[in-house]
């Protein structure tokens, strides 16, 4: 058993703590909805702040960054992997 604790003192030695903050590159790239909501505002902006279009606005804006999303997550697909 002592090799075995030993083993783990020497692994807790070389790892240190999760930085808070630090990028999961498992997380999905896609938009959140904060993102989408920040769009569509911009959209409704965009339209004359007028009101009445506020779901065709906020599809617009989660189409656009979906869209904007897509060419960051090919980035970390590995080769020979598909969709």
């Amino acid at each position: 058993m002592e090799s075995k604790e030993k083993k783990n003192e020497a692994l807790k030695s070389r790892t240190g703590p999760i930085q808070p903050g630090a990028e999961n590159i498992c997380v999905s790239h896609a938009p959140g909805p904060e993102d989408i909501r920040l769009r569509a505002y911009e959209i409704y902006l965009e339209r004359g702040a007028l009101p009445g279009s506020e779901l065709e606005d906020w599809l617009q804006a989660e189409r656009e960054l979906q869209h904007a999303a897509q060419p960051k997550a090919q980035q970390f697909l590995v080769a020979g992997e598909s969709e």
